[in-house]
């Protein structure tokens, strides 16, 4: 039975990380058409430091914690290919948590020099990634 609520908290905790690691980069999309110093900007800011400290950040270092202790519960998946597959995109995923991390200080700075377009395809890249190992996770294809 613990095994089951560890497994459920650890997808509670990957589904709040991945609804910000999404919606970030699009509050930076519309962050790009701000003005400098305007209302909106200034607003943006705001959102985006609340949505990294309190949703993203928490929800990140919580899918560790229960994905760590999924493997201690499970000792056998260290051999299997599918958990090394999955942990690689693990890792482009926290590529990507940092790099989301450092533009928003940027654009905290109000230096952001990357268009909407950029931030439109960066959106793209934590949902080919979490395709990836939700594929690994059920599948399990070697």
């Amino acid at each position: 039975m613990l095994y089951l609520w560890v497994k459920a908290l650890h997808v509670i905790s990957i589904i709040a990380w991945m609804a910000g690691m999404l919606y970030l980069p699009r509050l930076f999309v519309y962050h790009c058409a701000a003005p400098v110093g305007s209302p909106q900007s200034e607003t943006f800011k705001v959102m985006e430091r609340r949505l990294l400290k309190a949703i993203i950040n928490p929800a990140m270092i919580a899918s560790f914690v229960f994905g760590i202790w999924l493997l201690v519960l499970e000792p056998g998946w260290f051999q299997q290919g599918w958990l090394h597959a999955k942990l690689t995109f693990v890792v482009g995923l926290l590529a990507v948590h940092g790099m989301l991390a450092k533009a928003r200080k940027t654009f905290e700075a109000d230096r952001n020099t990357r268009s909407a377009t950029y931030y439109r395809v960066i959106n793209e890249v934590p949902t080919v990634l979490m395709i990836g190992i939700v594929i690994f996770v059920i599948v399990k294809p070697f």
